[in-house]
């Protein structure tokens, strides 16, 4: 069992999904949970407060360096600061380079990329003075790989696993780590949303369309779930991951085996 009774973990965009899955894994670990996000807040909330945490909720909008700067004072100011940060925040849009729209761009590199570089930031003195903590970034198979109409997207994820190495290696001699998970196809609400419509769509089962989707890209026919997420990034909050620096951990079916 990992132990995180009195560290604090500040997941951003954990109000629904894999952020949210995240901040239940941690919660049950002990820790403090700060939520971050725009979804069902109270009900976010109320998951947490179940598992027996303290939980906060603050609305950075993740593109405005000052709003999450304000985040952290109020993290400081109730429970000391941040001991694990999960920059798991993502948005999407699907489109050719040559009519991306500019503004989606913008906002795709300020909030997948250009946010951890600021919660980071913000998180390591108070990480270097304790000589300990835990970065974790959710960066996505497309850290690694590309796929067409999702240039921002690839560009930001790709980005952040470059961010994930050179904060590693900058922490390399202290107590804190910094690793990048890479998911492939996850089962959230959204996409389970896609799968009911390509079954009726279609007219096939649920069975058949979740193989629909996945065929092309994911080897296992399998979702990867918000749990077995969460329990990676317990492992990495571990004593066990303590010599994991840097890595780009995929857990994507056998996505990028192939």
């Amino acid at each position: 069992m990992v132990n995180l009774h009195g560290k604090t973990a500040l997941v951003t965009g954990s109000t629904s999904g894999i952020g949210l899955g995240i901040a239940q894994a941690l919660a049950q670990a002990g820790a403090n949970i700060v939520l971050n996000g725009f979804g069902d807040v109270e009900a976010a909330l109320a998951s947490i407060r179940t598992l027996g945490a303290e939980v906060i909720h603050h609305a950075a909008d993740m593109r405005r360096p000052d709003e999450i700067e304000a985040m952290f004072a109020l993290v400081a100011e109730r429970f000391g600061g941040v001991d694990v940060l999960v920059n798991n925040a993502g948005i999407q849009h699907v489109s050719p380079v040559e009519d991306f729209p500019v503004q989606k761009w913008d906002d795709i590199l300020a909030i997948n990329l250009t946010s951890a570089f600021h919660t980071s930031r913000l998180a390591l003195p108070g990480m270097r003075a304790a000589n300990w903590g835990r970065i974790v970034n959710i960066a996505s198979v497309h850290g690694l790989v590309g796929s067409a109409g999702k240039s921002a997207y690839v560009a930001a994820k790709h980005g952040l696993v470059g961010l994930t190495k050179v904060t590693a290696l900058e922490t390399a001699a202290t107590g804190i780590t910094c690793n990048a998970i890479c998911p492939g196809f996850v089962l959230t609400p959204l996409v389970a949303a896609q799968i009911d419509a390509i079954a009726q769509r279609e007219a096939i089962t649920p069975d058949a369309a979740q193989a629909r989707l996945l065929s092309d890209k994911q080897p296992s026919g399998q979702f990867v779930t918000p749990e077995q997420l969460g329990n990676l990034v317990l492992m990495l909050c571990s004593p066990f991951g303590d010599q994991v620096r840097g890595a780009a951990w995929a857990m994507d079916g056998g996505w990028t085996a192939q």
